[in-house]
């Protein structure tokens, strides 16, 4: 497959602070990329760069082999963008924000027409194209942004937090129009997300990124597999008892996270009754106990030695403690 995107040694510095740190990896055409993180990690500040909203300090980087610095309106035609925050007209039809879209890139009244038509029908809207934006439902708007986004043909398609703050069944349908769009229509897709589910069933591939680095770059399969075993997840009162009390050779590594303690070992089923009567016999009261296959998140955790919640914790802290910097 053909490359449509290289990233080589992309960086982005807002004063003293790294936003993205000397990122590099290539996207393939049709592909679709998850970029995964917590809150603050650097995801949406590598897709501005790359959409050309925002120059690099550094690196450089292509799209359909156009430099994002050097021809920046060759890059804006070749790509469709949906924003984290939404970007509709409320107070204009869903047919209205389309055509005004469409006239902005100066696609003709009848191809202009004939596509309108046509991506409203795939969103599941064709029968609310003549209602006001600002009577839709939250994920009614976000298909409609990504139709509008898809108006002039783009080949790559970037969707920045594409299902924040949407119910589950919403973003349950999201991801199957996101899937489609791939499959059926040969777009190459960038999305960046903190949903670990998203990521694993939607991309290709992932890129783990935290702190502006990429930490893990594979599919979501090999990223799991590396782990290996299983997940073993107690909950108590007294966690750090838990840590001291299970060294035995057949455990690969414990963390302890606020009240939980993740265990990764092999053929968990066969170990679980061992690991309760270890337990039980020093007096470790146990809350809850669950056996699962690795998933994203603990990837993460190993990569990071932090849930990815704990990451977005510390983001807020840490823009609270620079935004006080900031002031003073």
């Amino acid at each position: 497959m053909t490359v449509a995107l290289h990233i080589e040694n992309l960086t982005r510095r807002f004063n003293d602070l790294v936003a993205v740190n000397n990122i590099s990896f290539d996207i393939e055409h049709g592909e679709i990329f998850g970029l995964l993180g917590p809150n603050g990690a650097g995801k949406t500040t590598t897709l501005s760069m790359l959409s050309t909203m925002l120059k690099p300090t550094s690196g450089r980087a292509t799209v359909n082999g156009i430099d994002i610095e050097h021809d920046e309106d060759g890059v804006r035609k070749s790509i469709g963008i949906v924003f984290q925050d939404q970007s509709l007209d409320e107070e204009l039809t869903a047919w209205e924000n389309m055509d005004f879209h469409g006239r902005l890139y100066r696609i003709p009244a009848d191809i202009r027409k004939q596509r309108i038509t046509e991506l409203l029908k795939l969103v599941e809207l064709e029968d609310r194209k003549n209602d006001i934006v600002k009577t839709f439902s939250g994920g009614m708007r976000r298909r409609l942004e990504i139709a509008r986004g898809l108006l002039h043909h783009p080949s790559v398609l970037f969707l920045d937090e594409p299902t924040l703050g949407l119910d589950p069944q919403t973003r349950n349908h999201l991801w199957q129009y996101i899937a489609t769009l791939a499959r059926e229509k040969g777009i190459t897709i960038i999305l960046t997300t903190h949903y670990m589910e998203e990521a694993d069933r939607l991309c290709n591939r992932v890129a783990i990124i935290d702190h502006g680095k990429i930490i893990a770059l594979d599919t979501p399969k090999n990223l799991k597999d590396g782990i290996g075993g299983d997940v073993v997840t107690i909950r108590s009162p007294d966690p750090a008892a838990i840590v001291a009390a299970l060294t035995e050779p057949w455990i690969t590594r414990v963390e302890q996270h606020n009240d939980e303690v993740i265990v990764s070992l092999q053929n968990a089923e066969q170990h679980i009754s061992t690991i309760v009567t270890l337990l039980t016999a020093k007096q470790v009261p146990i809350k809850s106990i669950a056996i699962h296959k690795p998933t994203l998140e603990d990837v993460f955790l190993s990569f990071t030695g932090k849930t990815i919640r704990e990451e977005d914790a510390d983001h807020k802290t840490n823009m609270r403690m620079y935004q006080r910097m900031v002031r003073h």
